[in-house]
């Protein structure tokens, strides 16, 4: 009798343990994974920290959206290329050449444009562009020392073949000016403020070639749906933070100095020569039924293969979207 009541006990609680179990297991299959995160390559660049002052003041969900930290632009590319992120922030000419190999990106943003912080900076002596004939002027060999000197060339109605081109990266411009063995350097910010206390000066910069060098935030074609919200999100906070910067330039000095490796009060000089687009000129950028950055990056494309910088024209017809910003007051 015992032995029974035991039995019957031991199978009612099997049977509702059983049944608590499927109940379990049917919540559980029924409960939606979390959503992944939005994961945005990002390295020091002034025009680019708009993201990390955002960051810093909560504008966006970190659960929705992770700023992945890069040393420099090529890792950004090769992040975007092997799909370990879905979004980064590069210059127009390094999402081309991307685009080149068949990674099919879209354009959501125009986060800055040279203004001035591109500049081919010459002795004291060579006054004007024409002055460089037969003079040896060092270059990083990349999109944008391309499109500097085929624009210096233009003004000073030179070929390529009556200046010397030396070819040197970015961190070797300081040094090679100060060998004396180049008359100019084509650089940038924060060598070309370096050349400055040198003795350099600007004899041709980015101001009289508007909107031909930009650094955009792109997003893998494949991940758009997946990450729609996230995308606005970080759009929007974008554009927040920027008007933080306008309107507390000293605290958003405070904030940046770290991810950009200077002191407070060097942070704001790091902004010379960039302007920074706003919602509206966004929209410029990339709306309509003919967006004026796809032309911008057709041009761009065709001066990059002339140069042997591309090996194939990349597909600029759909390379960017307005769906992301903001369109509400």
């Amino acid at each position: 009798m015992i032995r029974h009541l035991i039995t019957g006990w031991s199978g009612r609680v099997a049977r509702y343990c059983g049944l608590a179990l499927t109940a379990l297991l049917v919540l559980t299959s029924c409960t939606p994974a979390p959503e992944a995160p939005l994961r945005i390559a990002i390295h020091a660049w002034p025009g680019y920290e708009t993201l990390h002052l955002a960051q810093q003041q909560s504008y966006f969900q970190p659960s929705r959206i992770r700023l992945t930290e890069m040393t420099n632009a090529s890792q950004t590319s090769l992040a975007l290329r092997n799909g370990t992120v879905e979004a980064g922030c590069l210059t127009l000419d390094e999402v081309l050449s991307l685009a080149q190999d068949g990674i099919d990106l879209r354009i959501v943003l125009v986060m800055d444009i040279s203004d001035g912080a591109d500049a081919v900076m010459a002795r004291p002596g060579f006054t004007e562009p024409k002055t460089l004939r037969g003079k040896r002027i060092a270059l990083e060999n990349g999109a944008v020392g391309a499109i500097m000197l085929d624009a210096l060339l233009e003004t000073a109605k030179l070929k390529v073949s009556d200046v010397e081109l030396v070819s040197a990266t970015v961190d070797e411009h300081e040094k090679i000016y100060r060998s004396g063995k180049v008359d100019a350097v084509v650089t940038f910010e924060p060598v070309r403020s370096a050349l400055l206390k040198q003795g350099a000066h600007v004899i041709f910069d980015s101001r009289k070639i508007p909107e031909r060098i930009m650094d955009v935030l792109v997003v893998r074609n494949d991940k758009l749906n997946e990450h729609r919200q996230a995308l606005k999100d970080i759009v929007a906070a974008h554009f927040r933070a920027l008007e933080y910067q306008k309107q507390q330039p000293q605290e958003a000095a405070k904030i940046l100095a770290p991810f950009l490796n200077v002191a407070a009060h060097e942070v704001i000089a790091q902004y010379d020569g960039l302007k920074v687009p706003s919602l509206e000129e966004n929209r410029h950028f990339l709306s309509g039924a003919q967006p004026v950055l796809n032309s911008r990056a057709a041009d761009l494309a065709g001066l990059m293969l002339r140069h042997r910088l591309l090996q194939r024209r990349a597909n600029t017809a759909q390379l960017s979207t307005p769906e992301f910003l903001p369109w509400e007051k």
